[in-house]
């Protein structure tokens, strides 16, 4: 098989960059794009001046001015937003047909089979940063790799405003020492369990056979020995069809009851919010359906539903007892989301509501 040419093109910090570009005066600031702290407003994104100090996607507006007085909130203004994404894709698009969106600000591009720049995928990778950088007077970051897998974990290397190769003879070096925690699919749970088995780094990993990861993860466990040596045949897809999204945990110790699991759908809540905005910018983000699912302590698993709603924590909270009452134990596992689909019954996603 040939090998392919992978780039990831991450933007740095968009929205926030964006607003800097328009208003001059908030170059250098601190910036967090998002809604009104005295209401339900949260973090779209911020600058990295913003950062600095502690201030992330997703966290109360509240909580962010609370780290730094000093910070200045911009609403959110999609529609700029949507249009600059829309020229930088354009851009994509020159150099090859396989550009696969991620969201607003990120894509994968195969540039295995592409003419320009005497078909150097790095060359095209600057070319196209700067070609970013003149007409949108904007930055990107980009990785640069044999697969999707290591393009993503290089493009944030020489974050911000810069790119990072991973040639198909430094595969081995770049992946063995990289942390477990850069694994696509690897949350906090398996990264604990996995610290626990003595596994800190891709070489930790690497000793382990295939089969007793398999015990140990399930189906997961191939997918860790498979990432662990930079192993990804993941093809570009420049149509996505995304059905539903959703965001779980397990938790280290089971949930005793109704009250132990609420204080965890909130920060489950705000992950799902985040995901959704991550995703607001394609063509099939119509939400027809909210459901959360709980598994219990002997494993048994029940699903809560409810058609045609904002993804409001109110609406999630009542799903959460609903579930709850069908079992009335312990509980191990608590996952949130949506399901996407179009017609009357179902709403475009309101980024009002997220950011109001």
């Amino acid at each position: 098989m040939t090998q392919r040419k992978i780039i990831h093109i991450d933007m740095d910090c968009f929205f926030a960059a964006i607003e800097a570009r328009e208003n001059p005066a908030l170059a250098g600031r601190p910036i967090a794009v998002g809604g009104n702290p005295a209401g339900r407003g949260v973090v779209a994104t911020c600058s990295y001046e913003a950062r600095r100090f502690g201030i992330h996607s997703a966290m109360p507006m509240a909580t962010a001015l609370r780290k730094c007085p000093e910070l200045v909130v911009v609403p959110v203004n999609m529609a700029l937003y949507k249009s600059v994404s829309a020229r930088i894709q354009a851009i994509f698009r020159e150099y090859t047909p396989l550009v696969e969106p991620l969201s607003l600000d990120e894509a994968f591009l195969d540039v295995s089979d592409s003419p320009h720049c005497n078909g150097s995928a790095t060359l095209i990778a600057a070319e196209i940063r700067r070609r970013i950088r003149e007409q949108e007077r904007l930055t990107a970051s980009a990785g640069i790799a044999p697969n999707k897998f290591l393009a993503k974990v290089a493009s944030d290397w020489n974050k911000p405003d810069g790119q990072k190769v991973v040639r198909p003879e430094e595969v081995d070096a770049f992946v063995s020492a990289l942390p477990v925690e850069r694994i696509f699919g690897v949350g906090k749970v398996t990264a604990r369990k996995l610290h626990e088995m003595g596994i800190a780094t891709c070489a930790d990993l690497q000793q382990w056979p295939i089969e007793e990861l398999e015990v140990r993860f399930g189906r997961f466990g191939r997918r860790l020995h498979e990432l662990s040596r930079g192993i990804d045949d993941r093809p570009v897809k420049p149509v996505r069809r995304r059905k539903s999204l959703s965001v779980e945990d397990t938790f280290a110790r089971d949930l005793p009851g109704v009250t132990a699991c609420d204080a965890e759908l909130v920060m489950l809540h705000a992950e799902l919010l985040r995901r959704l905005e991550r995703v607001s910018g394609e063509q099939d983000s119509r939400i027809a359906l909210l459901f959360l699912k709980l598994r219990f302590d002997d494993f048994t698993t029940t699903t809560a539903q409810m058609p045609g709603f904002e993804p409001e924590l109110t609406h999630y909270r009542e799903l959460l007892r609903k579930a709850w009452s069908r079992g009335r134990r312990p509980v191990r596992l608590i996952g949130v989301g949506v399901r996407f689909g179009s017609g009357a019954s179902s709403r475009q996603l309101s980024l009002d509501f997220l950011w109001k």
